[in-house]
């Protein structure tokens, strides 16, 4: 097996690095992309994407490989150092905005914030500060997820689904009046025949999604892609079993959220409880 380099932080490629390693551990073992699917259970093409720099899979398969070839760390290690690379998080997210454009139809869950395609600018100049983003950055990132509302104006929209857990219109702006503004905007898209809104309770108890937000595109020619992400990165996901366990999860998901609905009558008496609001 040719010499490693040392893992280090200061790789110009981390990504690179990750599937460089990958492709030598497996051809050292003589190995075809199949046959290390079969051993693992995972779907030999995104071992495939992985080698490629495609994709960096999750943490679970990563551990797994690790287990598998005997070198206990090492590519979780190489796997965080890609997964921080802020360049490589940049262009997956490009090909993910390049994929939302071209959806025949949108499905998403939300952990603790709205989706883009549903926040007002108050709201999203809200968020955004309140991650760090300062001037002029912040007015170019608010304007660009304006920007992103027109995918769903006009008479070609996609159909679009978002299931909100309740902690996101439990958790208002420091400005009342643009929180005001935000509920009363989710209101009108939820009346839209495109837009379909639902709202997870608390009451629903333990569920699958509970730490991530998860996007669903439906691509020309029936092919789905997920992209999930947290305050810190995202990963595009296009293989087809992790996308199908991630479906299934927001499938058990959406059987327990309200319904439209009794959803839209929820954000009703959210926007009622803000006006009567004595401090306002």
């Amino acid at each position: 097996m040719p010499t490693r380099r040392a893992v280090t932080g200061r790789s110009r490629e981390p990504r690179a690095r990750f599937a460089e390693e990958l492709r030598l551990l497996r051809t050292a073992r003589g190995h075809s992309l199949r046959q290390l699917g079969d051993r693992l259970g995972w779907d030999w093409s995104l071992f495939g994407k992985m080698e490629k720099g495609e994709t960096v899979g999750g943490p679970e398969v990563v551990q797994a490989l690790d287990t598998h070839y005997g070198t206990p760390g090492l590519l979780l290690a190489l796997w965080e150092l890609a997964v921080s690379d802020k360049t490589q998080f940049k262009e997956r997210y490009r090909r993910y905005m390049a994929l939302e454009s071209e959806a025949t139809s949108l499905w998403h869950f939300a952990v603790s914030v709205l989706p883009g395609l549903l926040q007002t600018p108050g709201y999203a100049r809200g968020v955004l500060a309140a991650g760090g983003l300062k001037e002029p950055e912040l007015t170019q990132q608010v304007e660009a997820r304006m920007g992103r509302r027109e995918l769903l104006e006009g008479a070609d929209a996609p159909p679009f689904r978002t299931i909100l857990s309740e902690a996101v219109l439990r958790t208002p702006l420091h400005d009342l009046g643009e929180w005001r503004s935000q509920l009363e905007y989710l209101a009108e898209m939820g009346r839209r025949d495109e837009v379909t809104i639902q709202v997870l309770p608390f009451s629903a108890g333990p569920f699958g999604l509970d730490s991530t937000d998860v996007w669903f595109l439906r691509l020309t020619g029936g092919r789905t892609v997920a992209y999930t992400e947290n305050a810190y990165r995202g990963e595009l996901i296009e293989a087809d079993g992790p996308v199908e366990r991630l479906q299934r999860a927001y499938d058990a998901v959406r059987d327990l959220a309200l319904s439209p609905a009794e959803s839209l009558k929820f954000i009703l008496r959210m926007l009622e409880e803000v006006r009567c609001d004595p401090s306002t």
